[in-house]
């Protein structure tokens, strides 16, 4: 994790914002105390679609009989 000084931080905040796009973590230290961590945001998972795989899976036809011991 890269750590930076508040007052260089805000003069080279594009810079700073691009690495942690990249995926990267960055704190701001301000009076020689943590004061912000910019980290990246996750990205949102696809809600699932009912029925969507309707059509691709299809069962056996003596899926509903005993099986077989033997």
């Amino acid at each position: 994790m890269t750590q930076i000084d508040f007052q260089q931080a805000s003069e080279c905040f594009p810079v700073l914002a691009e690495l942690v796009a990249k995926g990267g973590e960055i704190l701001i230290i301000k009076d020689n105390q943590p004061f912000i961590k910019l980290v990246p945001i996750k990205p949102a998972r696809k809600r699932r679609c009912f029925g969507s795989t309707q059509g691709l899976i299809q069962m056996a036809d003596d899926f509903t009989q005993p099986l077989s011991v033997g």
